[in-house]
Order: C-alpha cells, then structure tokens, then sequence
C-alpha cells in the first residue's frame, strides 16, 4: 500500500505487488511481482545467480585462454626456441577456439546447488583475488602442455621448425576448448555438471573441431597458416599433451577444495 512506500525505498531491494499493489508502492519499487507471487523471487534469484555465473564463467575462461597465449610466445621467445605461434595462427585461434565455447557457456543452466551457497557481498567484484589466481593457474596449466610438447618435437622428435609449431599449435587448440571443462566449482562432479550438461558447449567444441580440420585439409587454409600433414602417432601425441592441463586443475582442485570459479 501507499503507507509501505516509505520502507520499499529504504530496502535494499523493495518488492511491489504488480495486480494488488498501489500505484505509489510499484513506483518507488525495485521489483515488481506481476503475479503476486512469492515462489516468483526464489525464480529471480536462482536465475539471476546462473546469470551472474555464467558471465563469470565467460570472462574467466577468455582471459585464461588469451593469457595462455600471452606466456607461451613471451616464455618461448625467452628461451630462444622456435616460435610455438604464428601471427594468423593467435588470429585463427582468437575467432575459433575462444569465441564458441565462451558463447556456449552463456547458455548454461544454473547449478542445481545454485541456491545452497551463502549470498554474496555486493560489493563484490565480477573477478575476486580468487578467480585471478584461478586464471593464472589455468593458464599457466595450458602453457606447461603447449611449450612441453614443443620441447618434445625439437628434442625428441628431432621435428624441424614447421612442425613444431603445429604440434604446439594444435596442442592450444586442444588444451582451450578442453578448458571449459576445468570451470566447475571443486565442489561440484567432473562429469555431471553445469558445464557437461549444456548440449551448446559440445556442439561448440565439435564446430571448433570441424573448422581446425576444414583449416587443415584446404590447401589456401593450410599455406595461410602454415601447416603440414602430420601422422597419426604425432596426432596421439597432441591428444596426449592436450589433456595434461584438465588432470593437472583437477587434482588441484581435489587437493586444495573449494578452487573453482565460484
């Protein structure tokens, strides 16, 4: 009623009734339920966690993914190896690989334990301290893979320049889309979650998948980005080296829970 005004416009968050409530309630209102329901603010509140989530998700995978980036050129030209990236192949990766699946992530239904953790301080920041080091720490997992398997290819595989920046190259590939997998809490199950539920996140990695492969067997794509034909054991090996991140977060996050991105 109108005698509530006062106390809705001192409220952090003051709720009207939208069909029985004044017009001078619904004014000075920051929400208005338009069917007077009560459920209906439970509904807000679990979707507008998933919302907030989901950006977290978005920003913290991206910048992990470009920082990554960042330190595989910037430790490999320290360490006078061979360029691990081409120009055109950051640019491919930037309009492939980091764009999909961080648009699929948009897409993700709330946690079914959305509604079990502790309300948070508005003050709040989108990226804690928390989430910077859970950053760094993604990226620095995928950089360990990429400049390992070029170690091996220059040292072990006695492979020439070209190819071991393929390897390296479809190695980051690999190890970024792999990386919206390492997103869940620590609380939540590797294999059923948020994330492993969301049918756009597989659909983004197979288009991913598919342009990489268009990328490799069009020769224009292919002379752009200077790749070469590799074999099926090479192939294994970037697999391999692909999944060392996903089993490096993971035991981490078994070891020092809760680090995840919540």
């Amino acid at each position: 009623g109108i005698n509530d005004t006062p106390a809705l416009k001192k409220a952090d968050i003051g709720i009207a009734m939208g069909n029985r409530g004044t017009e001078a309630a619904k004014e000075v209102a920051d929400l208005i339920l338009k069917d007077d329901s009560f459920t209906s603010i439970v509904t807000a509140v679990r979707q507008g966690r998933g919302i907030f989530q989901n950006i977290r998700y978005f920003v913290v995978y991206l910048l992990s993914c470009n920082l990554s980036e960042v330190l595989i050129v910037a430790l490999a030209s320290l360490s006078n190896l061979s360029a691990p990236l081409l120009p055109l192949q950051i640019l491919f990766l930037n309009m492939v690989t980091d764009v999909f699946p961080a648009l699929a992530l948009g897409m993700n239904k709330e946690s079914d334990k959305v509604m079990q953790y502790p309300p948070r301080n508005t003050r709040e920041p989108i990226l804690t301290r928390k989430m910077w080091y859970t950053i760094i720490l993604y990226s620095l997992s995928m950089t360990i893979a990429v400049l390992g398997i070029l170690l091996y290819g220059i040292y072990c595989l006695n492979a020439s320049a070209t190819l071991a920046n393929n390897l390296a190259f479809y190695t980051l590939i690999l190890v970024q889309l792999w990386n919206v997998f390492n997103l869940p809490d620590a609380r939540a199950s590797f294999w059923n979650n948020e994330i492993t539920r969301n049918i756009f996140v597989w659909l983004a990695i197979l288009v991913c998948l598919l342009i990489a492969l268009i990328a490799y067997e069009v020769p224009i794509l292919k002379t752009v980005l200077s790749l070469q034909a590799i074999s099926s054991q090479e192939v294994g090996i970037v697999v391999l080296f692909s999944l060392i991140p996903v089993a490096l977060i993971q035991i981490f996050k078994r070891i020092s829970m809760p680090f995840g991105s919540n």
